[in-house]
């Protein structure tokens, strides 16, 4: 396991795995949901390495990754033991929160998938445009066929996903979201009508076929979600309804048979026309609000995107926006944050080139590169949102971004990538017309605007400062050797107090050397009669024991001179016990040497030396308070 230490530290630190209710993570975010996060180290988890920030928000508790997060997932779930999320908290969350927990519970899981294929449908649009394919080549076919797979079948897919965050069966809710898509039901509306409900109205629906009499108002549910998330919800507390009362010998069948019998048809005659109908008075709405002023509604939401992002909010706009695509076949809400990735991604790459910190330039480069692709969490936890500043610029820069877009009714067609992967989802139908070339426009000038005015206005680099701050955050207390030899592990040392870490965290050395020193400035704490272990405390707290050789005890002092006293204060380098190496392995005794800080539970970390030979006063041991 790659991230194996993080994962465990991780886990440590949001107050172990008993305190966690669910797990999932999006593209740069591990999000637990917690019983309780009073129990969470926040401030620790916020300056480990290997982790950006810490976010509370939508009843979640968020450790912000980066973009191997996958990874670290897999290692934390691994080591943790984490099954499919059981959520068993009482505390009450509010509605709102609920719903963003909802919404990124369903959407999350495929969001990978979803601009994997919105790109390659993006990619064959743009190859049709520029005449490289023609729509009747095998070629583009079957890119399209890649393109519109999960989007066409978006309620299946859907089905599973919201199945799982309700606590249904997955595959029930698959079944669910394969039924809307039936492809016999849509031959049924050909012809003439039965008749017509709410003639003359927005919601005007004919109805071609009845179920026992009751009408059926049969609609295009491919690429559909909230029918497809309501059925899953309610279909879950039907399946678990029919669990409690079917006796379990024939569980395994009734169940899922009883299940589907009720709520296909209720999905049909009543989730599905209320569901469709909410959606299309919800992207009325959204574009009524836009047709106002497209260039202050850009503004708008292109200036708060990255406000949104913090707090998780922008996955209220992703389901209004997939809403859009569906009922309208395109959607301006999200063409309005086009330019807010870029825009950051600008002012990191200005920091990047003024800065003369080490560690701030080692996180603007994959800043940089990630912002190009269109993920900005490390741009903004790690670099811009701690500096104030060039956060501040950057939304304002992005609020300019989206008023371009608004300007010039630039609107995205597909459900596409992220970064500049996202340009071809902006290409319409008919071709690049104002709306695609007015994305450009707001790429361009997003990126170029934050970039200059964050090298004109400056920042305070604070190099010497981040430096004290590090000291601050992150105390350090540094062991030199004791011994100069071999170093080996401890898990080398045959006695199971010391190869198994009861003792403590900590080395090994087998001396060349018979010498021992002391590793810190602190107090000789305990020194054996036989000359054989003693122990220091050092100046910082730091409980060291440093025992010579393996049953050594039994020479009872032969072969051992001590040249110091128990309770003496001692400095990093004096020598404290010499010993004989040949009279002591002629006597028969292993002489590999641990060297253990007994109280390792008091620290964050005990970082061992990598070397494979040691000096004296070289640095063994780095503890890190």
């Amino acid at each position: 396991m790659k991230y194996e230490k993080l994962a465990k530290d991780i886990i440590k630190n949001i107050g172990g795995k008993e305190n966690v209710n669910s797990l999932t993570h999006c593209i740069t975010r591990l999000r637990f949901k917690l019983k309780d996060e009073a129990k969470a180290n926040t401030e620790v988890l916020k300056n480990m390495d290997g982790v950006v920030t810490v976010i509370k928000s939508g009843g979640q508790y968020q450790v912000v990754i980066g973009n191997h997060v996958p990874d670290v997932y897999d290692d934390v779930v691994t080591i943790g033991g984490f099954q499919e999320s059981s959520e068993v908290s009482g505390e009450k969350v509010s509605l709102f929160n609920k719903f963003i927990d909802t919404i990124s519970g369903v959407f999350t899981p495929i969001l990978g998938v979803l601009c994997a294929t919105g790109m390659i449908k993006g990619f064959n649009a743009l190859f049709l445009t520029m005449g490289w394919i023609t729509k009747t080549s095998g070629t583009y076919s079957i890119l399209q066929a890649i393109g519109d797979c999960l989007f066409y079948f978006f309620p299946v897919f859907l089905g599973y996903t919201a199945s799982k965050k309700f606590k249904g069966s997955h595959f029930i809710g698959m079944a669910i979201g394969a039924s809307l898509v039936y492809p016999t039901l849509s031959a049924l509306t050909v012809g003439k009508p039965l008749y017509t409900l709410f003639a003359g109205t927005v919601l005007s629906s004919p109805v071609y076929v009845t179920f026992l009499g009751i009408p059926v108002i049969l609609m295009t549910y491919s690429s559909s979600v909230i029918p497809i998330v309501l059925a899953a919800y309610v279909g879950a507390k039907i399946e678990n309804g029919f669990k409690r009362i079917i006796p379990d010998v024939v569980k395994m069948f009734l169940v899922p048979f009883c299940t589907l019998l009720v709520i296909v048809p209720l999905t049909f005659i009543v989730i599905g026309p209320i569901a469709t109908w909410a959606g299309k008075l919800l992207g009325a709405g959204t574009l009524a609000i836009y047709g106002l002023s497209p260039i202050l509604a850009g503004i708008f939401i292109g200036g708060f995107w990255q406000v949104f992002v913090i707090f998780g909010l922008h996955w209220g706009l992703v389901p209004v926006a997939i809403n859009n695509l569906a009922v309208l076949k395109y959607d301006p809400i999200l063409a309005a944050t086009l330019g807010a990735s870029f825009a950051q991604t600008g002012v990191v790459l200005a920091i990047l080139l003024k800065t003369k910190n080490i560690k701030l330039k080692s996180i603007c480069i994959p800043a940089f590169i990630s912002g190009i692709f269109g993920v900005t969490e490390p741009a903004i936890y790690g670099i811009t949102l701690p500096r104030k500043k060039p956060f501040i610029i950057s939304c304002i820069v992005a609020a300019i971004g989206g008023g371009i877009t608004g300007f010039m009714g630039t609107k995205i067609w597909i459900m596409g990538g992220l970064g500049i992967f996202a340009i071809p989802s902006y290409i319409s139908p008919k071709g690049m017309d104002k709306g695609f070339y007015g994305a450009i426009v707001s790429i361009i000038v997003s990126f170029v605007l934050g970039f200059l005015v964050m090298f004109l206005v400056g920042f305070k680099d604070e190099e010497n400062k981040e430096e004290n701050r590090e000291t601050v955050l992150v105390k350090k207390d540094v062991l030199v050797s004791p011994l100069k030899g071999e170093v080996k592990l401890l898990s080398e040392v045959k006695d199971e107090a010391f190869s198994k870490g009861a003792l403590g965290r900590g080395i090994a050395i087998e001396p060349t050397e018979g010498k021992v020193i002391s590793p810190v400035d602190g107090v000789l704490t305990t020194l054996f009669p036989t000359g054989h272990a003693l122990g220091i405390t050092s100046d910082k707290g730091a409980e060291i024991l440093i025992h010579i050789g393996m049953d050594t005890v039994k020479l009872e002092g032969k072969y051992f001179t001590t040249r110091a006293k128990q309770g003496d204060r001692v400095k990093a380098g004096q020598l404290l016990v010499e010993f004989d190496i040949k009279a002591i392995k002629a006597a028969g005794y292993s002489l590999i040497s641990p060297v253990v800080i007994t109280n390792t539970d008091k620290y964050l970390d005990v970082i061992e030396t990598d070397k494979k030979t040691i000096d004296f006063k070289e640095e063994l041991i780095t503890v890190v308070i």
